[in-house]
Formats: structure tokens, C-alpha cells, sequence
């Protein structure tokens, strides 16, 4: 069976924990999209960790881990998670990289810093990693598959070609050191001797698995409202962040994904710029902030501050709607039990009329939040097993939010570890 695991809003959901949790019972997780940009924060018996490209399973012994072809790969950055995570005792993860994955080259990163300086203060907020313009690169037909890493003579053919092209901008536009060919081939050569013993065809592997009845688990990156078709654009990122993209950035047929986890934070939060209705700010986003996450809301990449919200309905609502939600995980519900009251966006107000459809980018920019205020339950909830042990009000507050999001609340997380997780089944 594929289960997918995915964000519904901007990211730092808290998917990492969900898919660690989930990884007990896989057989194969897959990172199917996305790159270094953004990380999952996991702690477990091993300690805390924050992972960029590795799934969030290479925790356990008995499963397999794959780079999907859809990921942007950063070879050196993806082996430098395997060592810091071996460092720390855990056994060395078994890995498998798509033949067709693309990677991000050293020049891609040069890029997205030239491109933001340039930008100045119209700047996209990018995390500087690379993803723009591999992605770029990828649909202009000029990206590196891994698979061509085996070609030499098309190697030593197309740095030449790309040196063209990407010295056209860097003397012209950038006013930056030209790129030389011989130093992409060698780039190049190194990436081949660090990647070779993983390489495998990933869809042909996977369509084995689905037939032999595995537990394959897909684990998105960012969330709904970073997809570059259905998410604040251009305030996006380069890659598709929803479930159905998982089909294509493994290589299975989109039938096969039987259950969509969409992991839904207890309150907002956002790293990078773009439009965001329920953001508090001063003191109050201050202390959401301190006491939110583990160690508090601080980007897992870039260790930015994190943007603080209140709990946005008519993001999360749309969030889930797109990724085609069978389940959604609450999580980080353990934060706000310092609160008297807990306000909730329950709608938007554009132009003087009230919606709870969420709008395109142009009219997102004038909304204003509608709030409804809750009781809090002001108590401490981590520890509890049992969603009846719950405080009234807390359980009350849950439940608000599902009739609101129309989609079932079936996990509630209570804490970063990878047990404090109440199964509303149970």
C-alpha cells in the first residue's frame, strides 16, 4: 500500500515527525520532490536531527530509503546527511537514488544568490540552495541527469554548451566569474564516484514492491501553499508540493496512493515572504514563537525566525482540498496550552465581502482575518495517550477545526517525540 504524507499549508508542519512515526511499519519511504531547501526536524533514540534531503525513515534498520527522480539533488549536501547521521549511531541507511533525478550543481547555488542580490528588496525569500534555478534548468532542457553521469562523451559535450549559456547572464547580467567547462566535468566526476553504488531505476524497483504487497510511504516537502500551480505564487517554490506529484516524482501510477496524510499545525507559522492572513506580530508572535516546536519556530534550513499565525482555516481548508486529504495529523497542539483564549481564522474579508474560499495571490494580499475566539484549556497535554484523557476544551478545539476543514482529524501530536501521538481511532 502508498501512503503519502504532506503538508497543508506553508511547510514546517511537522511532517517529519509524522512520516519517522509512520516509518515503523514501511518498507520504503521516498523523498519524491523538492531539495536541500527545507528540512524536517526528527528526534528520536538516536537525538535530534535535521534533515534536508534523507527521508525521514532512515531511522530504522528494515526500511529502504529513496531519492526519487522528481527531487533536486544535491550530492555533496545529501552525503554529508549520511555521515552526520551515521556519526550519531545510527546504522548506515540502505539508500537508493533515481536514475532520473537531476542534479543541483554548485553553479545553481552561485545563482540563487545573484539572482536575490539582485532582486534587492523584491527579493523571492529563497533559501539560497539552488532550487530555482535547477528547476530552471531541468525544464529549459539543460539540467544533469544522474544517468548521464555514465555517458562520458555526452558529459565533456554538454559543459561546454552550459558554460555558453550560463556565462551569457553571469558577464552580462551578474557582472560574476565566468563558469569553466573543465571545472564542471570535474564537478561532475566527483559527483559520479559519490553517487554510483545508489543509482537504481527507482519506478522499476518500486513496481516490484507495489506487486509484492510493500508498505511504501511518500514524503512531501513544504506544503499546499508552496506549490508552484496551487500556492501563493510566485511566492512558491520550484517543484510540485502535493500528493498527486508523488506518482510522478517516484514513477508509480497515480492509483496506487491509497492515503493522504496532510500534516496540519495547531497554529501558523511560515518562513520567506509571500502573503500571510492570520500572522501575529510584537510579543505575542514572540511568545508563540519560544514556546512553539522543539527548541521554537526556527526554519530547520536557515534557522530564520519562523512567521507567526493563528490557526487559518480557509489556508488549511484549501491546503487539504488540494492534496486530496484521507486523514489529517494535528500537530504541535501541546503549544498552545499557555493560552486563556485561542483566536482562529474562520474567514476572509476581501474588498468588504467575506469568503472562506481561498483566493489567488492578488486578492490574497488584501485579506483580512476573520477571528473566532476559543477557550484555552491551560494545561500542560504532552504525556496524555488517550484522546478522552484530553482537557474539554482542548478536545473542543480539535473538533472545531475538523467540522471547519470538512476533513477527518485521526492523529493529534502532543510532543516532539516520535510517541507523544494520540490516535482519535483509539
Amino acid at each position: 500500500m502508498v501512503k503519502a504524507v504532506v503538508g497543508a499549508n506553508w511547510g514546517d508542519e511537522g511532517k517529519g515527525k509524522i512520516t519517522d512515526m509512520l516509518g515503523e511499519k514501511a518498507d520504503i519511504i521516498v523523498r519524491f520532490q523538492g531539495g536541500a531547501n527545507a528540512g524536517h526536524t526528527i528526534i528520536n533514540e538516536y537525538g535530534k536531527f535535521a534533515l534536508h534531503t534523507l527521508p525521514s525513515g532512515v531511522f530504522y534498520e528494515h526500511t529502504t530509503s529513496i531519492i526519487g527522480n522528481g527531487v533536486a539533488l544535491n550530492i555533496p549536501v545529501l552525503f554529508k546527511e549520511i555521515q552526520s547521521v551515521i556519526d550519531k549511531g545510527v546504522p548506515m541507511p540502505k539508500i537508493l537514488v533515481s536514475d532520473r533525478a537531476q542534479i543541483v550543481m554548485s553553479y545553481h547555488i552561485l545563482f540563487d544568490q545573484y539572482e536575490e542580490e539582485r532582486l534587492g528588496g523584491k527579493s523571492f525569500g529563497s533559501t539560497k540552495s539552488g532550487i530555482a534555478p535547477f528547476y530552471s534548468d531541468k525544464f529549459a532542457k539543460i539540467g544533469f541527469q544522474v544517468s548521464e553521469l555514465f555517458d562520458d562523451e555526452l558529459l565533456k559535450e554538454k559543459v561546454v554548451r552550459v558554460c555558453e549559456q550560463k556565462n551569457v547572464l553571469l558577464e552580462h547580467l551578474y557582472h560574476k566569474p565566468l563558469l569553466k567547462p573543465e571545472d564542471l566535468y570535474a564537478e561532475l566526476q566527483e559527483y559520479k564516484k559519490m553517487v554510483e553504488p545508489y543509482v537504481c531505476d527507482v519506478s522499476l524497483f518500486l513496481h516490484n514492491a507495489i506487486r509484492e504487497g510493500k508498505e511504501i510511504l511518500l514524503e512531501g516537502q513544504l506544503g499546499s501553499l508552496k506549490d508552484t500551480d496551487h500556492g501563493i505564487y510566485p511566492m512558491v517554490t520550484s517543484s510540485s508540493t502535493l500528493a498527486a506529484y508523488g506518482a510522478i516524482g517516484a514513477g508509480i501510477p497515480p492509483y496506487e496512493i491509497k492515503q493522504i496524510i496532510t500534516v496540519c499545525k495547531a497554529y501558523s507559522s511560515a518562513v520567506g515572504a509571500g502573503a500571510f492572513v492570520s500572522e501575529i506580530f510584537g510579543e505575542e508572535a514572540d511568545e508563540l514563537r519560544k514556546r512553539g516546536g522543539d527548541g521554537g519556530e526556527f526554519g530547520a534550513t536557515t534557522g530564520r525566525p519562523r512567521r507567526m499565525g493563528w490557526f487559518d482555516v480557509v489556508a488549511s481548508k484549501y491546503g487539504c482540498r488540494m492534496q486530496g486529504t484521507t486523514d489529517v495529523a494535528f500537530t504541535v497542539l501541546d503549544v498552545l496550552g499557555y493560552l486563556d483564549e485561542i483566536p482562529v481564522c474562520v474567514a476572509y474579508e476581501i474588498d468588504g465581502k467575506i469568503t472562506t474560499d481561498f483566493p489567488t495571490t492578488h486578492l490574497l494580499e488584501k485579506a483580512k482575518p476573520v477571528l473566532e475566539t476559543l477557550p484555552g484549556w491551560k494545561s500542560d497535554i504532552r504525556g496524555i495517550k488517550k484522546y478522552a484523557d484530553l482537557p474539554e476544551n482542548c478536545r473542543k478545539y480539535i473538533e472545531f477545526i475538523e467540522e471547519k476543514l470538512g476533513y477527518p482529524i485521526t492523529m493529534v501530536s502532543n510532543g516532539p517525540g516520535r510517541d507523544e501521538i494520540i490516535y482519535r481511532n483509539k
